[in-house]
């Protein structure tokens, strides 16, 4: 799991705490029991806290400091780099999380990877993967929730079918923001048309494959009920000919 080294407060020198930075982060998405709106939740610490596209972070262990404190693990966290976001969706408790762009902005806490801070404004949705491995484009009850809301997790096209799901978009148009859907970042050197692929291999060694199949010895290439059938004629000639000695 990818860890956030603390470097300097968020008042050191050459900060620009009135200027939004931009972050990446995962997060869970969430919709109301009546369907009408959407949200995210966290994953860990977070991960019974639902907030919307405009939030203010809040302490779970306490209400007497605001977030975040140096000595606290309260706030929003995000990542600098999209790649490192990315990195940690691979994660298998992360496999149903949202990777989403973020605007990170009053009080917060430098650290070497990203920051912790206390709001946020959700800009883009930036990636989504069903469990098949494919782009999901869509999200689907997870049989999962909290109280009030229902767990979501992407599902791509095909294992939409037969299956009550909410597009990218209409899950958005739901939140108490403008956001955006942006193009999918899902891609994979695994896919499902290997028969293709597997034809560039056999064409490959076609002519050495040839040159060991005429090395072959001769009847290796027939099949086992052929020669089982031709030795059960063969033990059937000997038998009749020993029968017919011991007639004379």
């Amino acid at each position: 799991m990818l860890r956030l080294s603390a470097r300097s407060p968020g008042s050191a020198r050459g900060e620009r705490p009135d200027r939004p930075f931009t972050g990446y982060k995962l997060a869970h998405a969430v919709l109301s029991a009546d369907g009408t709106r959407a949200a995210f939740t966290g994953l860990t610490l977070g991960a019974a806290s639902v907030y919307g596209a405009v939030a203010d972070a809040g302490c779970v262990w306490s209400k007497r400091h605001l977030p975040p404190r140096r000595w606290c693990g309260c706030g929003f966290y995000c990542l600098h780099d999209l790649t490192d976001a990315r990195a940690l969706a691979c994660a298998t408790e992360n496999r149903s999380a949202l990777l989403i762009e973020v605007a990170a902005s009053g009080r917060y806490i430098r650290y070497e990877r990203g920051l912790r801070y206390s709001r946020q404004r959700v800009r883009a949705v930036l990636d989504a993967r069903c469990g098949c491995g494919r782009p999901g484009t869509a999200l689907a009850d997870a049989g999962s929730g909290l109280v009030g809301w229902r767990h979501l997790t992407p599902v791509c096209d095909t294992c939409t079918t037969g299956r009550p799901a909410l597009a990218l978009p209409e899950f958005t148009a739901r939140l108490d923001g403008h956001v955006r859907v942006g193009q999918l970042l899902s891609g994979s050197p695994l896919t499902t048309d290997i028969s293709a692929r597997a034809g560039e291999g056999a064409g490959e060694g076609a002519g050495e494959g040839a040159s060991k199949a005429r090395e072959l010895p001769a009847g290796a290439g027939e099949s086992p009920i052929a020669v089982l059938t031709a030795e059960i004629a063969l033990l059937h000639a000997r038998l009749d000919d020993l029968q017919s000695r011991l007639d004379k």
